[in-house]
C-alpha cells in the first residue's frame, strides 16, 4: 500500500505537468485548408492566435497539442486565407453613395430619371439629389446627357449626379444657378460643356466638377459615421480586413482619426492624403499618423482624367474624337511638388489612366527619386501605356496598383477609345507585374463593386461576369491565380509598408484572415464571383460571420 502511495506521490506531479505545458492562447483554428500566402506559398492545417497575433502555424495535431484556447474553430476543410487587402478603394465615396441615387447599371438615362424620382418621392425634403454611377457607354446612343430631363422633372431641387467614374458630372439648372456657374467662366484640366450656342449643356468633367460640388452640404459627422459603418460591413462581408483609402480631405482624414480613436472603426484603413498644395504642406509638417488601424502617410496625385469620359491624357489623339484629353496641372507643377515630396519622407502615388500621363509621372518620379526601392512610389492604375514605358516601372522602381475590374468594364469600348495598337499597352497586368515584380491589386470602389473576388476572377480569366468573351480579353496579360491572390494580400501589403504586419499567415503577424465556402486556387472560373465569405476576422476578433 506504501509502494502504491509513492507511485502516485510521483505520477501526480507528472500527470500535472503534463496538463500545463500546452500554452494558453485566445484562438485556435484547426482542420483547415490555409493558405499562407508566405514567399514559399505554403499551406497549412492549423494556426494558433494570442493577442491579436499568429504565433503558431502548423498541422492540426502540432497545433492542438501544443495549444490550449478559450476558442477554438473547426474550419471542416474549409479554405483560409490572409484578409483581402483593397489597394486602391474610396471609402468615404462608397458611404456617401449608400444615402444617393444609385445609378449604376442605368440602361438608359430614361433609367437614370425613374430612379431619381423614385429616391425624391423617398426623401421629399432634400433640398439636393445627389447620384452616382451613370455610364453613357451602355446606353443605346452613348453619348453624354444633358440637363434638359432634369430642368423639366427637377426645377427647384438641384440635382448633381456624378458618373460612374467620378471624373464627370451632370448637374440640373437649379444646381447651376446655387453654384453661380455661368457659361464665361473657364478651367484648366477639365470642360465646362457648352453647346452650339454657347450654352452650358449641365456635363462638367474633371477640375470643372468642383464648381458645383463644393456648394453641396456635407453630412453631419454622426451621419458620416453611420455611413462609414453600413459600408464598413459590405466590405467585411466579402472578406476584406484592409483598405487603401485613395485622396482625402484634411477634414475627412480628421474625422477618420476622431472614428478609429473612439474604436468606432474596425477596418485597417491605409489612407492617402488628397494631394492639393496646402494639403502637401500640412501634411510634410504634420508628419505620418500611424496606428494598428489607421495609417497616413502617402500623397495622392492626380495627373489626367478618365477614359470613359476622355479626360485621360494621351500621346495622341482619341481614335474616335479629335481631342488627346488633357493633364489636370501643368507638367511645371507636376515636377515642382514631386521634388517637394521627393525631400520629404511620403510615399507618392499618382492616378495616371492615358499614356502621356503615365509617362509624366514616371519620368518626373525618375528625375527626383533618389533611392525608388525603398520609397514605393506608386502608378494608381496605370492603365494606358506606351511600349518605350514599361521599362521605367523597373527602372525607377515603381509600384503598378491596378483593378482588374476596369479591364473587363471597359473591354467593350475602350479601342474605340484608343485603336488597335494602342491597346496592345492598355490593361497589361502581365507586362506590369514582370517588370516591377509586384502588382497591387484593388477596385476603385465605387467605381467598380466592392467584392475582391470580381477583381480576382477578372484577373486570371479576364472576363464578365457572364463569361464574355469566350476566350478572354487580351489572355496574353492575364496573371495566375496565385499571383492574384498576392496582388490581393501580400503584394498590396508591400506597396503600403504594411508586409511584416499583416498580408500572410505566419507567426508575428496581425491576425487577419477569412474562411470561404470555397477554394478560389481550384474552382472552376464560372464560380469564382459567387463564392461567399463564411467568417472576416481582424486581430483575431471575428468582426463579420455568415
Amino acid at each position: 500500500m506504501k509502494r502504491i502511495k509513492n507511485l502516485l506521490l510521483l505520477i501526480i506531479p507528472l500527470l500535472i505537468i503534463g496538463c500545463t505545458t500546452n500554452k494558453e492562447v485566445d484562438l485556435i483554428v484547426y482542420n483547415a485548408n490555409v493558405y499562407t500566402v508566405d514567399s514559399a506559398f505554403r499551406q497549412a492545417e492549423a494556426f494558433a492566435v494570442k493577442n491579436g497575433i499568429f504565433i503558431d502555424i502548423g498541422s492540426t495535431e502540432s497545433i492542438t497539442s501544443k495549444y490550449i484556447a478559450k476558442t477554438s474553430i473547426n474550419a471542416q476543410q474549409k479554405p483560409i486565407y490572409p484578409g483581402f487587402y483593397d489597394a486602391h478603394a474610396h471609402f468615404f465615396m462608397f458611404a456617401d453613395l449608400l444615402a444617393q441615387v444609385d445609378l449604376n447599371g442605368s440602361a438608359s438615362f430614361d433609367e437614370v430619371i425613374t430612379r431619381i424620382r423614385q429616391f425624391q418621392q423617398a426623401n421629399p425634403d432634400k433640398l439636393w439629389i445627389v447620384g452616382g454611377g451613370w455610364d453613357q457607354n451602355l446606353w443605346e446612343d452613348n453619348l453624354f446627357p444633358t440637363k434638359d430631363s432634369l430642368d423639366k422633372y427637377f426645377p427647384n431641387t438641384a440635382v448633381f449626379l456624378s458618373r460612374v467614374d467620378y471624373h464627370a458630372a451632370l448637374v440640373n439648372s437649379k444646381a447651376i444657378e446655387l453654384s453661380k456657374l455661368d457659361s464665361s467662366q473657364t478651367v484648366d484640366g477639365g470642360v465646362i460643356e457648352k453647346d452650339s450656342l454657347g450654352g452650358l449643356t449641365g456635363i462638367l468633367i474633371d477640375n470643372a466638377i468642383s464648381f458645383v460640388s463644393r456648394y453641396i452640404p456635407v453630412p453631419a459627422e454622426r451621419e458620416r459615421l453611420l455611413s462609414l459603418r453600413k459600408a464598413q460591413d459590405s466590405l467585411l462581408s466579402v472578406g476584406l480586413t484592409s483598405i487603401v483609402d485613395a485622396g482625402l480631405s484634411f477634414e475627412e482624414l480628421d474625422q477618420l482619426i476622431k472614428f478609429y480613436q473612439q474604436d468606432s472603426l474596425k477596418i485597417r484603413d491605409y489612407a492617402m492624403v488628397a494631394g492639393n498644395p496646402s494639403n502637401i504642406d500640412r501634411a510634410i509638417n504634420d508628419g505620418f499618423y500611424e496606428t494598428d488601424r489607421l495609417s497616413i502617410r502617402s500623397i495622392k496625385l492626380m495627373a489626367d482624367g478618365a477614359l470613359g469620359s476622355r479626360g485621360a491624357c494621351l500621346l495622341d489623339h482619341y481614335y474616335d474624337a479629335s481631342t488627346r484629353g488633357f493633364l489636370l496641372h501643368s507638367p511645371e507643377e507636376f515636377d515642382a511638388v514631386i521634388k517637394k515630396l521627393a525631400a520629404s519622407n511620403y510615399q507618392v502615388n499618382t492616378h495616371a489612366i492615358g499614356d502621356s500621363a503615365n509617362r509624366l509621372i514616371l519620368d518626373t518620379y525618375g528625375k527626383h527619386l533618389k533611392n525608388g526601392k525603398k520609397r514605393r512610389w506608386r502608378i494608381e492604375h496605370a492603365q494606358i501605356i506606351s511600349p518605350n514605358d514599361f521599362t521605367k516601372f523597373a527602372q525607377f522602381h515603381i509600384i503598378p496598383s491596378v483593378q482588374p475590374t476596369h479591364a473587363t468594364s471597359d473591354m467593350y469600348w475602350a479601342e474605340e477609345r484608343l485603336g488597335p495598337e494602342r491597346m496592345k499597352g492598355a490593361y497589361a497586368y502581365k507586362e506590369l507585374l514582370e517588370q516591377y515584380g509586384k502588382l497591387a491589386l484593388g477596385s476603385d470602389f465605387p467605381v467598380e463593386h466592392f467584392n475582391p473576388l470580381y477583381g480576382f476572377h477578372a484577373a486570371v480569366a479576364r472576363v464578365d461576369k457572364t463569361g464574355f468573351p469566350k476566350d478572354g480579353f487580351q489572355m496574353e496579360n492575364a496573371i495566375s491565380r496565385e499571383q492574384a491572390l498576392r496582388g490581393m494580400t501580400s503584394w498590396a501589403a508591400f506597396s503600403c509598408f504594411q508586409e511584416t504586419k499583416r498580408g500572410s499567415i505566419e507567426p508575428g503577424k496581425d491576425a487577419d484572415f477569412i474562411i470561404l465556402e470555397e477554394d478560389i486556387m481550384t474552382a472552376p472560373a464560372e464560380r469564382l464571383r459567387t463564392i461567399k465569405t463564411l467568417q472576416t476576422v481582424i486581430a483575431g476578433e471575428t468582426v463579420f460571420q455568415r
